[in-house]
């Protein structure tokens, strides 16, 4: 374990009105404890999983990789704000980590495979392969194979948005390796049932008015996919 506490000061938010100051989630939570070294923030969208994790890892110190954004025609200057309200504890100091966006991966793999091709004593940390000459969801699994056996807290935001169910399943017993390993630390949002299902993990509900820890039958993702499954006709003119 490296990260263990996260405190969320409401009562200074600059703003009520704005976003992010305006989830309810991040208002009515005043803290998360970590107690293990795998932890999955789900709920509905917009209910704050990526922008606390996005505020997590500017408050630890971990660099976010982003293409240049686009002119907004309503700019927001709180957006990115939200890291200046929450502190961080950590078990025995911090450490170096990484922050994984399905959204930015494939121009973020040009970036590595760039790299690779002047440096390719460098393909080692990103599974040996240059990213880019496999699929998305293959480039994505070997950056994780390679990556994340280097000691940190690593930050996933929606990891199983390019992932077939087998690939994801893969990616469950990848962090199983990982977790045996005892050097990384991963949190991650998620609207994937099959990632929930990590034995053993932490599942943080931003389904509440307050961020609630739950367990995995608890969630609403799972109850919805039992009851498709089941019996879809619920849902569709069957």
């Amino acid at each position: 374990m490296h990260l263990i506490k996260v405190r969320i000061h409401s009562d200074d938010y600059p703003t009520g009105r704005c976003y992010p100051f305006n989830i309810p989630a991040l208002r009515e939570t005043p803290e998360l404890t970590f107690r293990k070294p795998i932890a999955f923030f789900v709920g509905e969208n917009g209910t704050g999983k990526s922008t606390l994790l996005d505020a997590i890892t500017r408050k630890c110190g971990i660099h976010i990789w982003d293409k240049p954004r686009r002119h907004l025609a309503h700019n927001n200057p709180y957006e990115t704000r939200l890291a200046d309200y929450i502190t961080v504890r950590w078990a025995n100091g911090s450490v170096p980590g990484s922050l994984f966006r399905a959204e930015t991966f494939r121009d973020f793999a040009d970036f590595l495979d760039d790299v690779a091709l002047c440096d390719p004593g460098r393909l080692k940390y990103h599974g040996g392969h240059l990213l880019n000459t496999l699929s998305h969801g293959e480039a994505i699994l070997s950056y994780f194979s390679g990556r994340y056996h280097i000691k940190g807290l690593y930050l996933l935001d929606e990891p199983e948005s390019a992932l077939s169910p087998s690939s994801q399943v893969k990616f469950l017993r990848l962090l199983q390796r990982l977790e045996a390993e005892g050097h990384a630390q991963f949190i991650m949002a998620t609207h994937s049932p099959i990632l929930l299902a990590y034995p053993g993990a932490q599942i943080f509900s931003f389904d509440s008015p307050r961020i609630e820890e739950v367990e995995y039958e608890d969630t609403a993702h799972y109850k919805l996919y039992k009851q498709f499954f089941t019996d879809r006709s619920v849902f569709l003119d069957v």
